[in-house]
């Protein structure tokens, strides 16, 4: 049986062989660019609705576990900033902007007044 099976891809081997057309993927309106020019407008319509976490930070400190444990309600913890300095604004951990605090309705939000530009993220980054 094992010599039947042999036979008939050897015959499939010696009859002419058809190669598979794929279609290539491309973006509407792609002209079959590998990547974009300078002076072309990039889509970030695909990632707009990607959800990051924003956080502020007033500061850092850091502490013994042995101080950490005496920490109760009303104790106060020093940082390593000064009062009225302005915030860090984090995205997913990176710092993007500096703001300040202010009250609206009766809820806390702040105002950027620095906004760190993207090639100083990138400088940063390295």
């Amino acid at each position: 049986m094992s010599e039947n099976l042999n036979a008939s891809a050897d015959a499939e081997t010696d009859n002419d062989v058809e190669t598979a057309a794929f279609q290539e993927f491309s973006s509407p309106g792609d002209t079959k660019k590998t990547s974009p020019a300078p002076t072309d407008e990039v889509n970030l319509d695909v990632i707009l609705d990607v959800p990051v976490t924003m956080s502020m930070e007033v500061g850092r400190t850091q502490i013994n576990i042995r101080n950490l444990l005496q920490l109760n309600q009303g104790s106060v913890v020093e940082l390593d900033r000064f009062a009225g300095e302005p915030l860090d604004v984090l995205v997913n951990g990176t710092l993007i902007a500096h703001a300040e605090v202010v009250v609206v309705n009766d809820k806390f939000g702040i105002r950027l007044t620095d906004v760190i530009s993207p090639s100083e993220r990138v400088k940063r980054l390295a």
